[in-house]
């Protein structure tokens, strides 16, 4: 029976060749047109032999990198970081025996077909993904785990993956290798009725109970090192995963470092990131992006606001203080989107709805908010005038969102990590649910990102925020 890994891996295998094939050939048509047949300098052959032997080559390279492995695809960077470094060494094996065979080869046909090819490969993997976390979602394509160690961390582990399905692994049984601990207490966080077993089952047989394809271990103290070995060895030819887990949540894979002292593996986790976070290259991703980004919208900015000015009588800017880094005020600035006399309208408002100040609250139906303001607060439009905060050093593009001093006042250790960066006009916690999102999970993302900061990190949030702008998602 072909189970997920096969199948994705085949989709992979199939979706790579056509990727690369239309790749190839849409760089020889572009060059040379449709019936040309040239022949490549030096090599004595058609550009349409190169082309099958690039698209080979390339092929291979993926295979040979295992950028179609089931331990990477689906989640995380390693799945493109592999596919780009296969490709451009195979285009350095090129560009190696175009100089040993004395070849020259097309620079426009490579120069059309590499980045054609790349683009493309990328594009696959991002659909294919998309496709994988679907299917997740609905309880397919996931690893049954059976997960062994302490009942803590084994309770622990079975309610994040069952958090996370996205990352395709389902607990199906836990099972502790020692009588030390009582199994009442995972009982009741396992999610959806795991079996626990102890162990008097034996491994042999909670493997079976549990139908597992692979096996997590969290805590090898249970287990200890020669019976660590044993169990490998157990599982040998079964073709079942053995993971070990660190039990290092909420940190980055770049923070983390794998190190052999003298035969033991030790896992070094780097400092947290906050200091990297307010570095002058990240100032300068900011001044630059601010400015750029405010060229570029100068026509609707100020569309905007003559719309805001025409449509309600007050100012067109909006000035709230908010709470910046290190606990810093200053003025954030946004369009007004509401009637001038809002904000002493809030509290009998938040009375009617049964809620309070307290409570961080955001009213569901605002009747506040101006005609204008809703269609600009729907795009986000509302939050351009940030552009300036930014230029001026109170906010970054990218960071935790700003928040008032009353919010402030309830921070906890946790929550006041926040402010050891400065704020941003988005965050990661707007781009994974945005005002849809719970507030303790919105402070633990801000948290994760603060500490695990990384440019691409930053890339990568705008680029979500620019889909989820556009989608009119949840608008902040």
């Amino acid at each position: 029976m072909i189970d997920w890994r096969q199948r994705h891996a085949r989709l992979l295998l199939l979706g790579d060749l056509i990727v690369l094939s239309l790749a190839l050939g849409t760089a020889q048509v572009a060059q040379f047109g449709l019936i040309a047949e040239p022949q490549v300098d030096g090599l004595g052959a058609s550009y349409a032999v190169l082309g099958l032997a690039l698209a080979g080559m390339w092929w291979l390279s993926l295979q040979m990198h295992q950028a179609r492995s089931p331990k990477v695809v689906g989640h995380g960077w390693e799945e493109y970081r592999r596919v780009i470094v296969a490709t451009f060494r195979v285009f350095a094996v090129l560009a190696m025996l175009s100089v040993a065979l004395k070849m020259d080869a097309s620079r426009l046909y490579l120069a059309t077909a590499f980045p054609l090819g790349l683009v493309g490969l990328l594009v696959e993997r991002k659909l294919a993904r998309v496709s994988l976390h679907r299917a997740r979602m609905q309880g397919e394509a996931a690893a049954r785990v059976l997960v062994i160690g302490g009942e803590r961390a084994a309770a622990e582990l079975a309610t994040w993956f069952d958090k996370h399905k996205t990352a395709g692994y389902d607990v199906c049984g836990v099972w502790i290798p020692d009588e030390r601990q009582p199994l009442a207490a995972i009982t009741g966080d396992a999610p959806r009725g795991v079996p626990v077993m102890s162990s008097t089952t034996d491994f042999t047989e909670a493997l079976a109970r549990s139908g597992a394809t692979t096996v997590v271990v969290t805590d090898t103290e249970h287990l200890g090192h020669a019976s660590l070995r044993d169990l490998a060895w157990q599982l040998e030819g079964s073709n079942i995963d053995l993971i070990l887990s660190p039990n290092v949540l909420n940190v980055s894979s770049s923070r983390l470092f794998l190190q052999d002292v003298s035969g033991m593996p030790m896992l070094h986790v780097s400092e947290p990131q906050y200091a990297a976070a307010a570095r002058l290259s990240k100032r300068l991703f900011d001044i630059v992006g601010a400015s750029i980004v405010l060229l570029t919208v100068a026509p609707l900015f100020v569309a905007t606001a003559i719309a805001v000015k025409v449509s309600s009588t007050g100012r067109v800017f909006y000035r709230q203080e908010r709470i910046g880094r290190n606990g810093e005020r200053f003025g954030m600035i946004k369009f007004r989107s509401m009637r001038s006399d809002a904000d002493s309208q809030l509290a009998a408002l938040l009375k009617a709805e049964g809620k309070s100040l307290a409570e961080l609250p955001k009213l569901a139906k605002d009747p506040r908010v101006t005609r204008v303001g809703s269609f600009i607060r729907r795009f986000s439009i509302d939050e351009l005038p940030q552009l300036v905060n930014v230029l001026r050093g109170d906010m970054s593009l990218v960071g935790p969102r700003p928040q008032r001093d009353f919010e402030v006042a309830q921070y906890d250790n946790l929550a006041k990590r926040r402010l050891t960066v400065r704020p941003g006009m988005t965050g990661l916690w707007q781009v994974s649910g945005r005002s849809d999102l719970a507030y303790a999970e919105a402070i633990d993302l801000d948290v994760h990102y603060v500490e695990n900061w990384s440019m691409m990190t930053d890339v990568t949030i705008l680029w979500r925020t620019l889909r989820a702008v556009l989608g009119s998602d949840g608008a902040y």
